[in-house]
């Protein structure tokens, strides 16, 4: 009884890996109940109350999992790992026993994968505990829009639940954002890690490519794709980035991290790190003719913000040779051509072809003539229009990097995203200019701002950084050059504390005060 009670004295919301670690070696918790505590939430909010629908599966495991920390723990008095005893969400496009991995696709939704991903095998190894799978847009293509998934539905914003998350890793969002786990793992093509991170008031990074294994990942385009780690504090998200990096040989581009890797992340987080910070501020992509003008007047509060925490603020930073460049695209025929050897390496896996998967008709009407696409389309290595991606990715890695040696530029800043989040169920909600939309849907017009980062392939992270609106959150987003991750984590850590934006939802409150009306 008096477990119980500490339990929730320490209370599970907001609670960080340093929390809960001292509590597990003061014997004030137990892994076992802290895991309880973290479904108990679930239950009350995910499919009742808020109804925020962020979970696809959970796993059945996960208590057992906890006990054998537990007992070693009594055994050695000394923790497994680095995430002994951490619930993990871990988004529903990577591979983890004991649960179904749909890729939000109603066809795969008893389909369970031979074995974890990488970075889940490395998750576990360290100490983690896989509490779920969250839920994801489908086959994870989505971005400033709702969920658009047949199978878990629209996930709801915490902050707002007539709003959302952001996708695709949206149920990571809001998910870790309610408080359903300690952290959580999201993955970023075009900016499916920063943008549901911005929505929902956490941190959360893109790594450059190559740092995280992909194996084990549905993919969208395997030149830009990476997960990457998301939480409610910047200490945790590089806790849990410390858990994922690492080389495997199946997968090629992490051959390209030797040599990178630092011991930890953690060393990087330091109060002081924006101090003479020279931090570029990228204007070209956040105009008034895309961006919602209540995020322009906002970020000119973050800057005064960057200043008094001792960054020297470059305004404005430009890249002459973007002006005009079309933007490279995710081509269908490198969508193919990855998911053709992803469904090669999943034995047994429903609808075993993208030619199958469009056949099926099961998909969300939204994702189906892309889809469609997807089969129809050849080999990316002679189609014309992945070529002239590639080459303007190329373009854009060269025409930064000498903007930024020319400006002796540390990192590049600007928004997370143009627009705040729309509301569910309604793709015609974001504030824009009279002109007519050329893209049609509610990310037309540019309002994203990550393909920044995902073009150069490098890393780049959102911070929490406000509130607009009905209360909905914004980020700052920070991007460096290849391998620049404890730069970035440094920066992001500093601004943080000098500002500590995050707050919990207030849809989802302690379930000791919810019980109590």
């Amino acid at each position: 009884m008096v477990a119980s009670n500490t339990v929730r004295a320490l209370s599970v919301e907001e609670a960080t890996i340093a929390d809960v670690q001292a509590a597990f070696l003061s014997g004030q918790m137990t892994a076992r109940q802290l895991v309880t505590e973290y479904l108990k939430r679930v239950e009350a909010y995910d499919k009742q109350g808020p109804y925020i629908n962020s979970i696809i599966n959970l796993n059945p495991k996960a208590l057992a999992e906890a006990d054998a920390l537990d007992e070693k723990l009594k055994r050695t008095g000394k923790l497994s790992g680095p995430m002994h005893g951490i619930p993990v969400l871990i988004k529903d496009c990577i591979d983890a026993t004991d649960m179904p991995m749909t890729a939000g696709f109603q066809g795969w939704k008893n389909y369970f994968p031979p074995s974890d991903a990488p970075l889940v095998a490395k998750i576990k190894a360290s100490g983690g505990i896989v509490i779920g799978k969250a839920s994801l847009s489908e086959f994870t293509n989505g971005g400033g829009d709702n969920i658009n998934s047949v199978l878990p539905g629209y996930t709801r914003n915490p902050y707002n639940t007539a709003f959302a998350t952001g996708g695709s890793s949206g149920g990571t969002g809001a998910a870790i954002a309610a408080n359903f786990a300690l952290v959580g793992v999201g993955t970023d093509t075009g900016g499916s890690v920063r943008m549901p991170s911005a929505h929902n008031a956490l941190a959360g990074l893109r790594p450059t490519v190559g740092l995280v294994s992909r194996t084990g990942i549905q993919p969208n385009n395997s030149v830009r794709d990476t997960a990457g780690p998301m939480a409610r504090t910047v200490t945790d998200m590089a806790h849990l980035l410390d858990a994922m990096v690492g080389v495997d040989n199946k997968d090629a581009a992490t051959l390209r991290s030797k040599g990178h890797i630092p011991k930890t992340y953690v060393t990087s987080l330091k109060r002081d790190s924006l101090k003479g910070a020279r931090l570029g501020v990228l204007r070209q992509v956040f105009t008034d003719k895309v961006a919602d003008p209540r995020i322009i007047k906002h970020f000119e509060q973050t800057l005064t913000e960057l200043r008094a925490a001792g960054a020297e603020i470059v305004d404005t930073f430009v890249v002459p040779e973007i002006e005009g460049l079309a933007r490279a695209p995710q081509t269908p025929a490198r969508r193919k051509a990855d998911m053709i050897k992803f469904l090669a390496d999943h034995p047994g896996i429903p609808y075993p072809s993208p030619q199958a998967i469009a056949d099926s008709k099961l998909a969300h009407p939204l994702h189906q003539a892309g889809l469609d696409a997807v089969a129809a389309s050849g080999d990316p290595e002679s189609d014309p229009a992945t070529i002239k991606g590639l080459e303007a990715e190329a373009i854009y890695r060269a025409a930064f990097t000498k903007a930024m040696d020319a400006g002796k530029i540390d990192a590049v800043i600007f928004p997370t995203w143009a627009q705040l989040p729309v509301v569910n169920g309604d793709r015609n909600t974001q504030v824009m200019t009279d002109e007519p939309n050329p893209k049609g849907g509610v990310t037309g017009l540019s309002s994203s701002l990550t393909f920044v980062g995902s073009t150069l392939q490098w890393p780049a992270l959102s911070v929490p950084s406000g509130y607009l609106g009905q209360g909905l959150p914004v980020g700052l987003q920070i991007l460096g050059r290849a391998w620049d991750e404890p730069k970035l984590i440094g920066y992001a850590y500093a601004y943080e504390q000098a500002t500590l934006y995050r707050r919990p939802p207030a849809s989802t409150p302690p379930l000791t005060i919810a019980t109590t009306h």
